[in-house]
């Protein structure tokens, strides 16, 4: 191996260590914190689309409104859902940095998964927030479904937008499960043997985990997320059965030549 196939991240000290990530964490910041101006100009446009689960709860007859219970609560929302919109909207320049940061420790065959990795990772997110979205109404049905007839649900603000927003960011989350299994295949750290051994392992660990980031935990949320993240388990599984299969195949051809 020469010493230009030498990863980067060998040759870097402990303080250029250091430089890189306040460099990557200083654009992260940077780019939510254009995303919260954004998110502060879109929040009428915002509420209205987080409201929307909870008034496909209602019937025809009720208010499709949230309840205020202390005077600065507005206000406290308006910037919840800013600091939120602002995370959301800078979620591809963050993956982008974390990529560069990591990026110096692999070697140069492998820098070239940076587009497959970012456009797979920012996609999966979003698809995952799309899912928690439509899953929302289900769960408030189900959660509300618990109560009875004799209780009247009045959601406040805070509550409310707290857990739409966790839900949906903790389905973008979980939609990064396959990129992870995959990249830590990739970077050696995870064997394909170990993933095709660990399949009763992982199902259990998978269920424990959306019960763990998703603020409902009911059962539909439940197998709403667990599903998907397992079916990325096994598409993790078969990419590294793929790559190994191409592996030898060009070792075999390397030796013939």
């Amino acid at each position: 191996m020469t010493d230009t196939d030498t990863p980067v991240e060998a040759r870097m000290t402990l303080i250029e260590h250091l430089t890189e990530l306040r460099r990557r964490l200083i654009i992260s910041f940077s780019a939510i914190g254009v995303g919260m101006v954004a998110g502060w100009f879109l929040y009428g446009w915002t509420i209205e689309q987080l409201l929307n689960p909870y008034c496909q709860t209602l019937d025809d007859a009720q208010e499709c409104s949230l309840y205020v219970t202390t005077p600065l609560e507005t206000f406290n929302v308006k910037l919840t859902v800013a600091g939120y919109s602002g995370l959301i909207l800078a979620m591809p320049v963050i993956l982008w940095q974390l990529w560069r940061f990591i990026a110096p420790g692999l070697y140069s065959h492998e820098k070239k998964y940076a587009i497959p990795f970012i456009g797979s990772a920012v996609g999966l997110f979003f698809l995952g927030g799309g899912l928690a979205y439509w899953s929302i109404p289900r769960a408030l049905e189900f959660l509300q479904s618990l109560g009875g007839d004799n209780f009247q649900e009045i959601f406040a603000p805070s509550e409310y937008i707290g857990f739409v927003v966790k839900m949906i960011i903790a389905f973008g989350i979980g939609f990064e499960f396959p990129i992870l299994l995959i990249f830590l295949q990739i970077l050696g750290l995870v064997s394909n043997e170990t993933l095709r051994s660990g399949r009763r392992y992982a199902i259990v660990g998978i269920v424990a985990l959306v019960a763990v980031i998703t603020p409902s935990g009911d059962p539909f949320t439940l197998g709403v997320l667990s599903v998907p993240m397992y079916l990325f388990y096994e598409i993790a599984v078969i990419f590294g059965r793929v790559r190994i299969r191409r592996a030898a195949r060009a070792a075999t051809e390397t030796t013939e030549t």
